[in-house]
C-alpha cells in the first residue's frame, strides 16, 4: 500500500498500462496466429493477415511492448512462411 499520493497515482498508472501492453501482446498473437493458419491453409487471404500481423508487430514494438529485435524476427518468421506458400 503506497503512503504518498504520488505512489498511489504511480501503481495506477503502471496497473493501467500493464492491462493495456497485455491486451496488445495478446492482439499480436491472435493475429500471427491466424495468418499462420491461413497460411498453413493455403488461403488466398493469407497476404492481408500477414500484412495485418505486420502492423500490429511493428505498433507494438514502437510502443515498446515488445523488443525491436523480437517484432523484427516475428515479422521475418512470418514473411519466410508467406514466401514458401507463394513457391
Amino acid at each position: 500500500m503506497p503512503n504518498k499520493a504520488s505512489a498511489a497515482k504511480a501503481l495506477r498508472q503502471s496497473i493501467t498500462r500493464a492491462a493495456r501492453n497485455v491486451a496488445t501482446k495478446k492482439h499480436v498473437k491472435e493475429l500471427v496466429k491466424t495468418s499462420t493458419e491461413e497460411i498453413a491453409e493455403k488461403s488466398k487471404s493469407a497476404i492481408e493477415t500477414v500484412m495485418k500481423a505486420i502492423q500490429a508487430i511493428d505498433k507494438a514494438a514502437k510502443k515498446n511492448v515488445m523488443h525491436a529485435n523480437k517484432a523484427s524476427r516475428m515479422k521475418s518468421q512470418l514473411q519466410k512462411k508467406l514466401n514458401q506458400l507463394m513457391k
